[in-house]
């Protein structure tokens, strides 16, 4: 059964279950510098021996993605529709704004924004097939104009692949781990080097990811799924209905509820017992509830806001909207009853592709602005570098920089 803990216990709630990345970079180092040396030679091997491909190439024709799209259903594709409105919809209003301003007579700034060249999106297929999290990460890309948009997934799977073909995707390949992360960072002959990868992975494509971060953009490093509520009263059935929602992903996943009434946190704990019995995921969501979940008293309001922010948890939900101005720290959040975890997963719009293990007090989720540049620019008559020009070459004689000054000095000079 769930743990019901005292705020004072929630230290060792905070102290997330640290990954293992040290051991798994290890692990993949070799598989890096296989691909970098050997290309797609190296890749075929891993593929063959890590994902057990059978095909002669990690390229998936577009023929066979078409026929996969021919075996979804109608209430399938119907669903992708909806949900790539949605998050397409969401994607644009995101979109940063090209502009310029006159800040002062003669001086002009402002930005350009343009898309980079090449993405990749990394689409697991391990316990689950997850076409919900091609949406999120090809979605935003064609928003934002990428013109070359790649997808790598480890196993066939008509719902993966059915979607991407539905998308217009046409770069899809049948790889996974280490190496498809390698073969995007470096490129290949058959797979193209791209300017940022995305998406989720298991440990070993989180330490991919963290090893060749500057050879090639990626979005964040992730880590177990999480869940954090803040509730003093509500439906018990709903919130043990979104703890396990998240636990089910994996037995490292968390749930975690923060209330200050007892009466509500007796009912959540009997609840989710009572809705683990029919639960066909329940083997791992119980493995979940058990080893990293809690349900912990607070004193108030107040202190459960500090303890979420200090938590800076992935998903968090909320039942009162006057916390808000308070948040600081969260991947998204969820705000009210009929707000449940699962519709960001899916259809509401906003990216489920989210910050674990507290970088959400770095940033917050997947977004349109991952997949774009925004330039400055900026214009000055010669009447503005004259006003700004004793300011320009203090400061640049002050750095020992005397060609930077002179630069402006022949501009103004009479």
């Amino acid at each position: 059964m769930i743990r019901i803990l005292k705020s004072s216990d929630m230290g060792r709630v905070l102290a997330r279950r640290a990954a293992r990345l040290s051991d798994a970079e290890a692990t993949v180092r070799p598989i890096l510098d296989a691909v970098r040396k050997r290309g797609d030679k190296a890749l075929m091997e891993y593929a063959r021996q890590f994902d057990r491909l059978d095909r002669k190439s990690v390229t998936v024709p577009v023929s066979e993605l078409a026929a996969a799209e021919t075996r979804l259903s109608d209430e399938f594709r119907s669903a992708v529709r909806v949900a790539t409105e949605n998050i397409g919809a969401f994607a644009q209003a995101q979109l940063p704004r090209e502009q310029m301003h006159e800040l002062k007579p003669g001086l002009r700034a402002g930005q350009i924004v343009r898309p980079l060249d090449a993405v990749a999106a990394y689409i697991p297929a391990g316990r689950y097939p997850l076409p919900s999290t091609l949406m999120m990460t090809v979605v935003p890309a064609q928003v934002a104009g990428v013109p070359n948009v790649c997808v790598a997934c480890p196993r066939a799977v008509d719902e993966v692949f059915g979607t991407a073909h539905m998308l217009g995707v046409s770069r899809v390949f049948q790889m996974g781990g280490a190496q498809a992360i390698a073969a995007f960072a470096f490129g290949t002959k058959t797979v193209p080097r791209v300017d940022r990868i995305v998406g989720p992975g298991n440990i070993y494509v989180a330490a991919a990811k963290k090893l060749l971060a500057g050879e090639v953009g990626i979005d964040f490093i992730a880590g177990p799924t999480e869940i954090l509520i803040i509730a003093n009263k509500g439906d018990a059935r709903f919130i043990a209905a979104d703890m396990l929602a998240q636990a089910e992903h994996d037995v490292d996943a968390s749930a975690i509820l923060l209330t200050t009434s007892k009466q509500l946190a007796n009912a959540v704990a009997k609840e989710i017992e009572r809705q683990l019995v029919t639960l066909p995921t329940a083997p791992i969501a119980r493995k979940a509830i058990d080893r990293n979940s809690a349900i912990i008293i607070v004193r108030s309001a107040n202190e459960a806001v500090d303890l979420s922010n200090r938590f800076a948890p992935e998903h968090l939900s909320i039942q009162d909207e006057t916390l808000l101005p308070k948040l600081r720290h969260a991947g998204s959040v969820f705000l009210g009853p009929f707000s449940p975890e699962a519709a960001g997963d899916y259809a509401a719009g906003p990216n489920h592709v989210l910050p674990t293990t507290g970088a959400a007090r770095l940033r917050g989720g997947l977004s349109v602005m991952d997949y774009v540049k925004v330039i400055s620019v900026q214009q000055l008559s010669e009447s503005a570098l004259r006003n700004l020009a004793p300011a320009i070459t203090t400061l640049a004689r002050a750095e020992g920089l005397e060609a930077h000054a002179r630069s402006v000095e022949v501009r103004t000079r009479a």
